[in-house]
């Protein structure tokens, strides 16, 4: 799970708990301005997520980490499905965040409101 706060200038995707073991990754920095948005869909949660670059993939438990799809690099960290968000991000290392939160609803209006 992935708790996001805001400053006056970025959001600051926390993983949170043992998910930064098998995420590889503690904290991602995004500038407000390379949101394009944020959405969710299901869509994203095909059989092939990408290559794994490091990354934990368990079938119907977690997928967290770096992945390469179509040339694209994307985080993944997700559990519960219901829960996860995309955040679509332009001229950053991450061209997809693909992650759980605990509020969808909430965590969407914060990331759309510029």
């Amino acid at each position: 799970m992935v708790s996001i706060t805001s400053n006056e200038d970025e959001f600051i995707f926390d993983i949170q708990g043992s998910h930064k073991f098998w995420a590889f990754e503690n904290k991602i920095r995004v500038p407000k301005d390379k949101i394009i948005r944020a959405y969710q869909s299901k869509d994203e949660f095909t059989f092939w997520i990408g290559w794994k670059m490091p990354g934990t993939q368990l079938p119907w438990v977690i997928t967290a980490g770096t992945y390469i799809k179509k040339g694209k690099r994307n985080f993944w960290d997700v559990c519960n499905k219901k829960n996860a968000i995309i955040v679509e991000l332009k001229d950053s290392y991450y061209h997809k965040l693909i992650i759980e939160v605990e509020n969808p609803e909430l965590t969407l209006n914060l990331l759309n409101i510029k």
